[in-house]
């Protein structure tokens, strides 16, 4: 199970598929789980356990509501943490009673195949809750 791995968001998505995709699997053993160098979404495993995964950064500006901001890594969220629990509504209900800020309420995403929410803790982090 996938309980908290790291997800880059990125510009550049074939260089960096490239990049990860030679030292993942030479440095930690992971292997390519999902996704390819046409992005826009991939993720190494090591085992049944998630390491890292790596989206097209224009492909959350929409989810995060910063479509808006300057298109330069800067400007944007380059990284998000992600977690996988059992309910997200209570996730994201906990990280609100605890100071989190809601980017996008708990909702079944077909498209993602899952159920996710996201919040922003309290320096402007990114933290996505998913089900599935």
């Amino acid at each position: 199970m996938d309980v908290l791995h790291p997800r880059l968001l990125v510009s550049a998505f074939a260089e960096c598929f490239a990049f990860y995709d030679a030292v993942l699997p030479e440095v930690l053993g992971a292997s390519l789980a999902k996704g390819g160098p046409d992005g826009p979404y991939a993720h190494w495993d090591v085992g049944s356990e998630g390491v890292l995964s790596m989206l097209d950064r224009g492909f959350m500006t929409e989810v995060a509501g910063t479509g808006a901001l300057p298109a330069d890594a800067a400007a944007q969220d380059r990284v998000m943490l992600v977690s996988r629990v059992a309910d997200v509504d209570r996730a994201y209900a906990v990280c609100l009673a605890h100071g989190g800020r809601s980017v996008t309420e708990p909702a079944d995403r077909p498209g993602w195949g899952l159920r996710a929410a996201h919040v922003r803790d309290p320096e402007g982090n990114l933290v996505e809750f998913q089900s599935y």
